[in-house]
């Protein structure tokens, strides 16, 4: 449905609410209908309000004859007779004095207050009332979006979706999303995180929330852009292949302007000191999102990050008790949601124990038991 279906079929609700016939299954499918897009909102709200205007142009023009075009200013006259001593009073100041003249512009500054509140609520309803799409512990699901882009949603994630003439926007509430983006030049693709943004236009990349300010994007193909409000950026890059333990030594940094563009083949995670940039081969980027087609790939990584990424998935949850065991590198590629699989595994190649609770499983290192 393009914009000028869409705003009549607004008309058309407006009217028939105002016909007097309006029942509580047209109140019903009313919501739903709203509730589908967030352009049907907003085209709602905006006829509405046009539509509140002619109600009050039609009460000014009470007690005229139909047809009738009152004069300019017209409408500021009383229609009733004022008596001579109390036109003073009532008129008193008049139009040109300073005094009205300052009341005006006061008035005036309050008008411009006032509209942008009520722009800025209109703003506010209609991101917070768009689309929301969730997703449990170890599901995954693709949504189609209105433009042709797609977004796939990872285990325990939630997004609001708003899709306007101007521009698309997506609020990562929880967890991470894989978007596929239609090119769109005219309409940015953003992709919101706290205080931070991630825009592209026509691309591919991920984004996943960590904590409440933090999160990773990895591009597959095009570029992004990601813009920090808070404060500058600073970059910090680490070179293709360089191993996990030596990432805390960045090959380079400096200081972006609250803004770093994103090649593919790129893995960034925000830190304290800014954005942690990783070059990568785009294979080893894929493996970050694999997660699509239900794997978790983990190249020599410590086995306290692996179960972590393991507890996502599945509500039964893996605790260490060793910190020994904890920092067991591992690598391989496992089905996220089979965790006995990944249990077993580590007790037949490593020293490791599994004992099983009814809370989850806890890993101890079998020489110590």
């Amino acid at each position: 449905m393009d914009s000028r279906q869409i705003e009549e079929r607004a008309a058309a609700w407006l009217a028939k609410r105002d016909s007097g016939e309006w029942t509580a299954e047209d109140e019903r499918e009313l919501a739903e209908w709203l509730a589908e897009s967030a352009c049907n909102e907003v085209a709602f709200i905006r006829l509405e309000a046009v539509w509140d205007q002619t109600l009050r142009l039609k009460a000014l023009g009470a007690g005229k004859r139909p047809g009738t075009v009152p004069p300019p200013n017209a409408w500021r006259l009383s229609p009733y007779p004022v008596e001579a001593s109390q036109s003073k009073s009532l008129a008193a100041p008049g139009i040109g004095t300073p005094g009205a003249q300052r009341r005006r512009s006061g008035l005036l500054a309050a008008a411009a207050v006032f509209l942008v509140v009520i722009v800025s609520g209109i703003v506010w309803h209609v991101r917070s009332q768009g689309p929301i799409y969730r997703t449990a512990i170890g599901g995954i699901a693709t949504v189609p979006m209105s433009d042709g882009s797609s977004v796939t949603l990872n285990t325990d994630s939630a997004i609001r979706v708003a899709v306007t003439e101007v521009q698309r926007e997506v609020e990562l509430d929880r967890g991470e999303a894989f978007f596929q983006v239609a090119a769109d030049p005219k309409r940015p693709f953003v992709v919101n995180v706290g205080k931070k943004r991630v825009v592209a236009v026509g691309t591919k990349f991920s984004v996943r929330r960590i904590d409440e300010g933090d999160m990773r994007v990895v591009v597959t193909e095009g570029k992004v852009r990601v813009e920090d409000a808070s404060a500058l950026v600073t970059l910090r890059l680490i070179p293709p292949r360089e191993s996990p333990s030596n990432s805390a030594q960045p090959t380079a940094a400096r200081p972006m302007e609250g803004e770093i563009f994103l090649n593919a083949g790129t893995v960034a995670r925000s830190i304290d000191e800014g954005l942690l940039v990783q070059r990568r081969d785009l294979a080893e980027a894929e493996e970050y999102v694999g997660w699509r087609t239900g794997f978790l790939t983990f190249r020599e990584i410590p086995l306290r990050d692996a179960v972590a990424e393991f507890n996502r998935y599945n509500e039964r949850k893996i605790t260490i008790a060793d910190p020994s065991v904890a920092a067991m590198p591992i690598s391989g590629k496992f089905r996220a949601t089979n965790f006995e699989a990944f249990v077993r595994l580590l007790e037949d190649g490593f020293p490791v124990r599994a004992r099983h609770t009814t809370e989850g499983i806890v890993l101890t290192d079998r020489a110590k038991t």
